[in-house]
């Protein structure tokens, strides 16, 4: 059985994907913009909400992560725009 990561997907990004998360196999661990690049190839929707990993944040198991971070499986991943306060 294949290993998997849990994808989970805020404000406009999950509106472009069109679902709030999934879940994706992952055999072997590899850096976030890694699996991002895999993902913009998955539908125009994922392409068109990850294409400017700028635009977006991202976490790992709830913490706050580079690009360059580390993905392993069973791994949670949120992608997320920017918050701003006021």
């Amino acid at each position: 059985m294949a290993e998997t990561v849990r994808l989970l997907y805020f404000a406009w990004v999950r509106e472009r994907i069109g679902v709030a998360h999934e879940v994706v196999p992952l055999d072997q661990p590899l850096l976030l913009h890694e699996l991002v690049a895999r993902l913009c190839k998955r539908s125009a929707g994922h392409e068109a909400a990850l294409a400017e990993q700028g635009r977006l944040r991202a976490a790992i198991n709830e913490a706050f992560v580079g690009w360059d971070a580390k993905v392993a499986p069973g791994d949670e991943v949120a992608i997320f725009p920017p918050v701003t306060g006021g």
